[in-house]
């Protein structure tokens, strides 16, 4: 909604994220918001197929990337109304943070898995290549685009600079703990933001982004929130399963392209067929969650039955069934699947694609890229020094999953009996 010289953009969490054409840099933000290449970002769900799991989870990447550009806003402006160097870091900080996520692909994370892209590469390409993009960054400055890509890298000169955008305790990763609470109804998701952010310091001799002592309790409120997150909502088995189908689809459908008895557009034909590295930048924007459903929808009637039965599976929710076998042993977990294949090579079912193992690890409390650091009376202290419970939080964890078509359970396979002839 635009009104005299603002725009403002309701958001469920945040409220009104309000931008002034007065202000350069926030001018700058609502023209990059309204490229294409960020509109797209519409077409993209913020947490693949999650949705098939928790029914609210339809939220996009749209949303949440301007949630993380209000929420670097916020902390930006108060630790550089307090430290004037911070200030001439403005654009770049906010930048960032709004296309942080400009580089996905079609569902998500999920496109990773089933494509072998790299969202962060995509999203430095895009800076740097896209025509739209580049021309607003370079006129606003013409090193602007430089800034944000070593933001992503971090290797800018001030590491608060890109530790608000891509660290242990970043401005994305408070954003998606809320938001994907939020829609999912996950209600042990919740943080204090306003805590959270008050928290946070700048230290003028290291330069980074560090939290008071006093607020040690609101991060580490925020620590176990993620890992709770983790364990409940990003590795639920159901989307371990919905991830498992894609796979299929988008493999079987590899191979039938590449014997041309698959018909796709030109996007899906170069996503599927060519090396993610040889893909123009324009052809990998063509791709969205909308474009590669709508193939999935059209192949539910394909004559390959792997195929259709895939993309029914997908597109009505007849997820495979997943099994926790964490705690048996390897050869166990192995003699399980080799018990489910032989069922299911006995229906005349192509065991490989229909089961098989699939491990998750925890997200825990890493000190990766410098950690997080607390002021203390004797200097700066990692998180994990001087918190046991972040200590617990930094052990890994690691889940077994098996995945099987549910009619393995009771040795039937009548939904595999059209699949003979396969």
């Amino acid at each position: 909604m635009t009104t005299g010289k603002t725009r403002t953009y309701h958001d469920p969490l945040h409220g009104a994220i309000t931008l002034s054409s007065t202000d350069p840099v926030e001018a700058l933000l609502t023209d990059l918001i309204e490229t294409s290449a960020f509109q797209r970002l519409r077409r993209i769900r913020q947490l693949g197929p999650a949705s098939l799991v928790f029914h609210g989870a339809e939220m996009s990447r749209f949303t949440h990337s301007l949630g993380v550009m209000a929420v670097a806003r916020r902390v930006f402006d108060r630790l550089s109304g307090i430290h004037e160097e911070l200030r001439s870091h403005r654009a770049t900080v906010l930048c960032a943070a709004l296309l942080h996520d400009i580089g996905h692909g079609p569902f998500s994370h999920t496109a990773e898995e089933v494509f072998g892209s790299h969202h962060e590469d995509w999203t430095i390409a895009i800076v740097e290549k896209s025509p739209e993009v580049r021309r607003l960054l370079d006129g606003f400055d013409p090193t602007l685009w430089q800034a944000i890509c070593q933001a992503y890298q971090h290797t800018h000169a001030v590491p608060c600079v890109w530790q608000l955008v891509s660290s242990q305790l970043d401005c994305d990763r408070i954003d998606y703990l809320m938001r994907d609470s939020y829609f999912t109804g996950a209600s042990y998701g919740q943080l204090d933001l306003d805590r959270i952010l008050l928290a946070l310091s700048y230290d003028r001799r290291s330069q980074q982004l560090v939290v008071e002592r006093k607020g040690l309790a609101a991060i580490e409120h925020y620590l176990v929130v993620r890992s709770f997150m983790y364990a409940q909502i990003y590795n639920h088995p159901k989307n371990l399963s919905a991830t498992w189908v894609l796979e299929q689809i988008f493999r079987r459908a590899r191979e039938l392209l590449k014997r041309d008895e698959l018909e796709a557009d030109e996007t899906v034909t170069d996503w599927l067929l060519l090396p993610m590295t040889d893909i123009s930048i324009e052809r990998y924007l063509e791709g969205d969650d909308g474009v590669f459903c709508y193939h999935v929808q059209r192949w539910q009637k394909h004559p390959d039955a792997i195929l259709a039965d895939f993309s029914d599976r997908f597109i009505n929710r007849r997820l495979l069934k997943v099994l926790d076998v964490t705690y048996a042993t390897a050869e166990e977990q192995e003699n399980l699947l080799a018990n489910v294949q032989q069922q299911l090579l006995a229906e005349g079912v192509e065991a490989h694609r229909y089961s098989g193992l699939r491990r998750t690890w925890s997200k825990g409390y890493t000190a990766y890229h410098e950690g997080i650091k607390i002021k203390t009376p004797q200097g700066l202290k990692e998180i994990n020094q001087i918190s046991p419970l972040v200590q617990t939080l930094s052990q890994s964890a690691q889940r077994t999953w098996l995945i099987y078509p549910g009619e393995v359970v009771i040795g039937l396979c009548p939904l595999f009996i059209h699949s003979t002839d396969m």
